[in-house]
């Protein structure tokens, strides 16, 4: 699980709803997200004010981060010219949308996810604070949608045939330094792993991801590596964006195929090799 909550709040803070998916794990860092479907509302420029607004929101998020065993580090902010929620929207309401997650999610990849949820579930609802509820079957809509349950069923059908390439690559270059190979969603969620010698297990990948820092964005059919650490043990992964996947709703939604390496191992054209057969196999 990658996704651990999600909350959506009205402009003026009306709570109207709350997910809680999975109980936020400790001694790992977290993200909370934040996205903003509302019209932006120019406060004051007084200096009182602010001061007053940053003396409330301090205290709040110190309340909350007790209150989930967390320690808050870094609060970012970016300029409205910065940020894709400047981006003309036709669908803008008093929305805001949080979500606690994975820190090495993509973050543009969990927008997209948010923004078919608000389109699907929270716009058709606005005001917020004069609306139906959520119904049960939506909710299962948005677990559906945050936990890439389409992406899983589909790789599901397809598990035998690449259970069978991904067990033919491990031992054929098990020499290079090839240890493990993860099929991940969109946002660079697991959806599964293959291993030879050494058996990862979903705690294992975690913990690769969350040590690999900032993974930049990947264009269709490329790749990209990174150190990471696991058990302190160093290691490479080799991440590929597959250029195909599947669709939910209008939302195209690729995989990514990780593979898990000895430090400085050379795989050649191998990852391109790789791609082309996993990408027959789930097309």
């Amino acid at each position: 699980m990658t996704y651990y909550d999600l909350s959506i709040i009205s402009i003026h803070g009306f709570p109207k709803y709350n997910l809680e998916l999975m109980a936020i794990p400790k001694g790992v860092k977290v993200y909370l997200r934040f996205f903003n479907y509302s019209d932006i509302i120019h406060l004051s420029e007084q200096e009182e004010t602010k001061f007053e607004l940053k003396a409330g929101l301090i205290s709040a998020l110190c309340n909350f981060s007790n209150q989930i065993d967390k320690h808050i580090e870094i609060l970012e902010f970016t300029t409205q010219s910065d940020t894709k929620d400047k981006e003309i929207r036709t669908n803008k309401g008093d929305a805001l949308i949080t979500t606690t997650t994975e820190s090495y999610l993509f973050h543009d990849q969990v927008r997209k996810k948010i923004d078919l949820i608000y389109s699907k579930f929270i716009y058709p609802k606005l005001p917020l604070d004069a609306s139906e509820e959520i119904s049960d079957n939506e909710e299962t809509e948005i677990i559906e949608i945050l936990t890439d349950g389409k992406a899983k069923t589909h790789l599901n059908l397809k598990k035998e045939p690449i259970e069978i390439s991904a067990h033919k690559f491990l031992e054929e270059m098990d020499a290079y330094g090839l240890k493990a190979i993860i099929i991940t969603s969109m946002d660079l969620s697991p959806l599964t792993c293959f291993s030879s010698k050494t058996v990862y297990s979903l705690r294992d990948i975690n913990e690769i991801l969350r040590n690999i820092g900032n993974i930049p964005d990947i264009d269709p059919f490329e790749w990209k590596y990174r150190q990471s650490f696991i058990t302190n043990q160093q290691c490479w992964v080799f991440l590929i964006n597959s250029g195909i996947g599947i669709t939910v709703e209008d939302l195209f939604e690729p995989y990514y195929y990780l593979l898990v390496t000895t430090p400085n191992s050379y795989l050649g054209e191998f990852p391109a090799r790789l791609t082309a057969e996993f990408n027959d196999i789930l097309t």
